[in-house]
This record gives structure tokens, C-alpha cells and sequence, in this order.
């Protein structure tokens, strides 16, 4: 092999390396960031929404809801925000099927409140900083599945909050390990872009 192929092939083979290390080190990192929990007096609990079938949570939803429910009968807030926009063939938001099945569930339709414009991830947290807005103190608990909280913890940060999360116990991504690994590894590739691009 000439000497400039060779050459060419090491430092290809270092990149290579050198991107895998790095996104095996993020992918680390988000595990460890979803078994912590950060539960803890905040000024809202902020669940991120999920799908929803004819207005009725999916089980993915449903966990994070239940989850967020806990927190509040443990008093950890006076006030939950439900996130979600309408997704495509849908007619009801994400939020408002959330905030009723929450009501459903015995929490004070007072203390629910849908923010249904958010689109993804940070259209959804944009929403939460406006509802904000004015007020001095910025605490949220952001409850989600595990593999999506360290995203969750920069882009929160990055909309002036301050964040701290809980995941959902009874996820069933959480429960199916293959599936929860492959999130993980996707969240190895999504967090370094959500570092550099969503600001």
C-alpha cells in the first residue's frame, strides 16, 4: 500500500474511532442522567407528551402521566403542565388529552394546565417558558422516559428554567430493554446535535 493511502486509511480508522468514542461517552451519559431522580419541591411539574389514540393516553403517555399525578399528591408542585401538539391525522392535542385524563385521575382541574403548541421536544419547553413569563422563580420538574431527560436538562437550561427531571418508573420502554437501549443510542447521536443547534 503506497505510503498517502496508508496514511489516509490511518487517519480515517482515528475519526472513525474518535466519532464512536464520542457518541458511546454521550450514550453513557444519558443512561446515567435517566436513573437519577431529581424529584423535589419545584414550582411546576411539566410532563412531555406523548401519543395519543381517540383521546385516550397511549401507554407510553399514560406512564408519564401516572408518574406526574405521584409527584403532585406528593406535593411537589401546585401546578402541572402538560405538553403536546396535535400530530398528524389527529383532531385532539396531546396536552388536553393529557390534562384530562390527569383531572380523571382526582387532580384539581386548577392545578392542570394544557400548553398544546409545541410541536417537538423544544417547541414544547419554548411553550413552558412563556407560560413563565414574568414570574421570578423558574423550577421545573420534567417528567419523561429516561433515555429522553439529559436532552430535556440542556434544552430547559437553554429556555432560562431550571430543570431537574424524574422518568417515568412504569415506562414500557423503559420495561423492554432492547427498545430502551435503542432510544439510548439514538440519544447518543440527538444530544451532541441539540448541544450545537437548538439554542
Amino acid at each position: 500500500m503506497p505510503h498517502a493511502l496508508r496514511r489516509t486509511a490511518v487517519l480515517v480508522g482515528l475519526t472513525v474511532s474518535a466519532v464512536v468514542a464520542a457518541w458511546a461517552t454521550v450514550a453513557a451519559a444519558v443512561a446515567i442522567a435517566g436513573r437519577e431522580d431529581q424529584a423535589g419541591p419545584v414550582d411546576a411539574i411539566v410532563v412531555l407528551g406523548a401519543a395519543q389514540y381517540n383521546g385516550r393516553p397511549s401507554p407510553v403517555f399514560r406512564a408519564r402521566l401516572d408518574h406526574a399525578a405521584t409527584l403532585y399528591r406528593a406535593g411537589h408542585a401546585p401546578v402541572v403542565l402538560v405538553t403536546g401538539g396535535i400530530g398528524r391525522r389527529d383532531t385532539l392535542s396531546e396536552a388536553a388529552v393529557g390534562a384530562r385524563y390527569l383531572v380523571g385521575r382526582g387532580l384539581p382541574r386548577a392545578a392542570v394546565v394544557a400548553l398544546p403548541a409545541g410541536a417537538d421536544t423544544y417547541a414544547s419547553l419554548a411553550e413552558v417558558g412563556g407560560w413563565f413569563r414574568g414570574r421570578g422563580s423558574r423550577r421545573v420538574l420534567l417528567v419523561s422516559d429516561a433515555f429522553h431527560l439529559l436532552r430535556l436538562r440542556i434544552l430547559a437550561a437553554r429556555l432560562a428554567l431550571e430543570p431537574y427531571t424524574s422518568p417515568a418508573p412504569d415506562s414500557p420502554i423503559t420495561a423492554n430493554r432492547r427498545q430502551y437501549l435503542a432510544y439510548v443510542a439514538a440519544e447518543g447521536i440527538k444530544v451532541p446535535l441539540t448541544w450545537l443547534f437548538q439554542r
